[in-house]
């Protein structure tokens, strides 16, 4: 079983780490690297995916640490 996916996210000038479907943050950062520490760590345990904001606001990447397959059946 996978956890909830982890955003990272602009949280007025610094950023934050938010669990999928959560409206509170997890935890609030002074820079976006600290955020993707704490993010990585909490996907890592939940299995879960963790997807990282950019300044602009597009999701930039992604990285996975659940059931991830490869190569991909079919």
């Amino acid at each position: 079983m996978s956890g909830k996916n982890q955003y990272v996210v602009r949280n007025g000038n610094g950023w934050g780490v938010r669990g999928e479907g959560n409206s509170r943050l997890t935890g609030s950062f002074a820079t976006q690297a600290q955020a993707i520490e704490r993010g990585r760590d909490i996907a890592r345990n939940q299995g879960a995916e963790l997807r990282i904001q950019g300044a602009n606001g597009q999701f930039r990447e992604a990285w996975s640490y659940g059931n991830d397959p490869y190569p991909p059946k079919g």
